[in-house]
């Protein structure tokens, strides 16, 4: 039975899930969510979600939502991207949601998709130092590793790459993070690999 995923481009946070069933060689197809013209906050979503947000992965009568749960999901259902200590995974996955994407995810925001002049500079500044003492963490882990847990690429990697494939500028540089910069050239490496906008509808360029 094909997987579900309802997401759309821009989001980090879904393109970890598209990621995960892109390498894990899943039958799936992506459910576009038209977030910036607030379809996440109709009744008819949070039907689907109560939370109101992407991504939500329907497998069969399943429906899961929070990308680290919907990545575990992916990885027992196929027994892939899951050769490694699980309890090490598991805490990647929770350090990337508070450390890394939690700061990424909202500083991309606040730095391209509100309008200019409403862009709070020094909630930006905070969120930024933040994310740069997060991303220092990782640059050192991944110092003599090739992937976050163990000898293989796992959930842990989907996870806390989610956001450092985007262009949009929000303060990370690959070149300032060179441990971070060769591990994300081995992910995208790897078969099945495919850049956000192109694994999921829906794109800046689309609303242009």
């Amino acid at each position: 039975m094909t997987m579900k995923l309802y997401c759309f481009g821009e989001s980090g946070n879904a393109y970890k899930n598209a990621l995960a069933l892109e390498l894990a060689g899943v039958d799936w197809e992506p459910v576009y969510v038209d977030f910036f013209n607030g379809e996440t906050r109709s009744p008819e979503f949070r039907a689907i979600n109560e939370m109101g947000e992407v991504p939500v992965l329907v497998d069969g009568e399943r429906t899961l939502t929070q990308s680290g749960a919907i990545l575990f999901h992916i990885a027992d259902a196929t027994g892939k991207l899951l050769d490694g200590d699980r309890e090490e995974i598991l805490r990647w996955i929770l350090w990337d949601t508070q450390k890394g994407s939690g700061q990424q995810g909202p500083l991309r925001f606040l730095m391209n998709f509100l309008p200019e002049d409403k862009r709070p500079a020094e909630i930006i500044a905070f969120t930024g130092a933040r994310m740069h003492a997060a991303l220092k963490v990782l640059e050192a882990h991944l110092k003599g590793r090739d992937w976050i847990v163990g000898d293989a690429l796992t959930i842990a990697d989907c996870a806390c790459c989610g956001y450092l494939f985007y262009e949009e500028p929000f303060g990370f540089d690959r070149k300032d993070y060179p441990e971070i910069d060769a591990w994300l050239t081995r992910i995208s490496a790897q078969p099945g690999w495919k850049h956000p906008y192109d694994v999921m509808p829906g794109s800046p360029a689309d609303r242009a």
